[in-house]
């Protein structure tokens, strides 16, 4: 069994009084850091990640308070029977006093004195957004929904272009918008001798991470290895499992009661990475099939924005070696 120690626990002690816990963390799960806290103040978020030690805790919330920062919120994870430490902060702080570039050798100092396997801050208002590639195949219900998200400013990221196996007609509503705000979309066939794999390299070699937005197409070892960065996948997730074509035919006519969807980072073990996201709803003999597929597919939208907007707000971090913490 896994245990969550929150710093308002035994750790509180540890902490500086140099300023308040406004509230605990859980208020700001799921939610945006909000730069209209203070026309001065701007929010920033620290993740970290070492061996558990005495003494982190502190260091890290004296790092804050010493530029005259104000932790809102702190989330600390450390699993039992396991000698790892992980924590998520925010905060808010003065650009002025504490400049962008002096907060990140501060926090690079705590990881070198603690040895930390991971240590990254974000300022939301300050740094780009992360640049991402969407990867589909004919459906397209999940990238309409990461599109529309990205327009109405929900996603925090910077669409740089949208590749698929399958053309598109350029009158439809998917080609319009992408053409209306200048997103690139890129028509690679693939063949099952020549999945074009280095062509889609080239094409994604700028970003800082890729969506497969239902891209019925299994990236190879090597695909993973020359990419070097974190493939996030959305995948249908119907109980029990149906494997082969119309997987949501087959779940229907078996009279499931539970469907489901689940985000996942991409390894070479065909859906076995460590999971992001996931979610399910209860079907019954009242849908039909037109309602089931529907259900699905809304399951899968939900669960795949959610996954990349944790992984933006730097709220997902690996453990061991097929696991996440989610804060």
């Amino acid at each position: 069994m896994m245990m969550m120690r929150r710093i308002i626990s035994e750790r509180a002690t540890c902490v500086s009084k140099n300023f308040i816990l406004r509230s605990s963390a859980s208020r700001f799960h799921g939610e945006s850091l909000d730069s209209s806290v203070s026309p001065v103040l701007i929010p920033g978020v620290h993740v970290f990640h070492c061996q558990d030690a005495v003494g982190i805790v502190a260091k890290l919330s004296d790092c804050i308070a010493a530029k005259g920062g104000n932790i809102l919120g702190y989330d600390v994870f450390v699993p039992e029977n396991n000698n790892v430490f992980y924590s998520r902060s925010e905060f808010i702080f003065d650009p002025v006093k504490w400049p962008r570039e002096q907060m990140s050798e501060d926090f690079q100092a705590i990881a070198q004195r603690f040895g930390a396997m991971n240590s990254v801050v974000r300022v939301p208002s300050i740094d780009p957004k992360y640049k991402i590639a969407l990867l589909l195949s004919k459906q397209d219900h999940c990238l309409v929904e990461m599109l529309h998200r990205w327009q109405d400013g929900k996603l925090p990221v910077d669409i740089t272009c949208v590749i698929s196996n399958h053309e598109r007609a350029s009158n439809t509503h998917v080609m319009r918008f992408l053409e209306r705000h200048g997103i690139p979309y890129h028509y690679v066939a693939t063949t099952k001798d020549n999945k074009r794999e280095d062509e889609i390299l080239d094409l994604v070699k700028d970003t800082d991470f890729l969506v497969l937005a239902r891209y019925m197409q299994i990236l190879s070892g090597n695909f993973l290895k020359g990419y070097g960065k974190d493939v996030i996948n959305i995948h249908h997730g119907l109980l029990p499992s149906f494997k082969g074509g119309y997987p949501a035919k087959q779940a229907f006519d078996a009279g499931v009661k539970l469907i489901g969807a689940t985000s996942h980072f991409v390894t070479e073990e065909l859906d076995a990475g460590p999971i992001i996201e996931q979610m399910v709803e209860s079907v019954s003999h009242r849908d039909n099939l037109r309602s089931f597929v529907q259900k699905s597919e809304d399951l899968e939208k939900k669960c795949l924005t959610k996954a990349i907007k944790s992984y933006c707000e730097l709220r997902v971090l690996p453990y061991g070696t097929n696991k996440t913490v989610v804060f």
